[in-house]
């Protein structure tokens, strides 16, 4: 199955968060946050004006910076540049952005409001750069975003939900 994007079936990690959407867009939306939900596995940089101003000032469709992902928060192992296509605060945003190892990165994130809080889904679709074999790279996605949701569930209680493409 392909994504509309043209990468392979999506990636997709959901969680029943037991705080409101508004509250978990505040902080899912910093790079503050983002670098919570990655530790200690990895951090990502960004220029002060972005971790100051978060995303406010951010222009659809063109790329926000050139963020590198340091593994254990200090090697270099990739980078994003990132761009934002969509962003509805508080429901979510769509990224597609280019990477050093792939030649699409599409990360879609949503936010539910949910009867018990809100209900947080992160849909991913990549298209590699180089001949890794798909199931490594599904892997160690879906490892990455596992760890994401289990810091956000931590944080903020709640579950896991199974998994719907959509």
């Amino acid at each position: 199955m392909r994504s509309e994007a043209g990468g392979r079936a999506p990636i997709v990690t959901r969680s029943l968060l037991h705080a409101p959407r508004e509250d978990v867009w505040r902080r899912v939306s910093t790079a503050q946050g983002i670098n919570d939900e990655l530790w200690p596995l990895f951090r990502m940089t960004a220029p002060r004006s972005l971790r100051e101003q978060g995303l406010a000032q951010v222009q659809l469709g063109r790329r926000i910076c050139r963020s590198w992902v340091l593994l254990f928060g200090v090697l270099p192992v990739d980078y994003d540049d990132i761009t934002l296509v969509r962003l509805e605060p508080p429901a979510g945003f769509l990224e597609r952005s280019r990477m050093l190892s792939q030649r699409m990165w599409e990360h879609e994130r949503t936010l539910e409001d949910a009867a018990e809080g809100c209900i947080l889904t992160d849909r991913v679709t990549y298209v590699p750069r180089l001949r890794v074999p798909d199931r490594v790279l599904r892997a160690v996605y879906a490892f990455v975003f596992g760890h994401r949701h289990r810091r956000l569930r931590r944080r903020f209680g709640g579950h896991t939900l199974d998994a719907k493409a959509s």
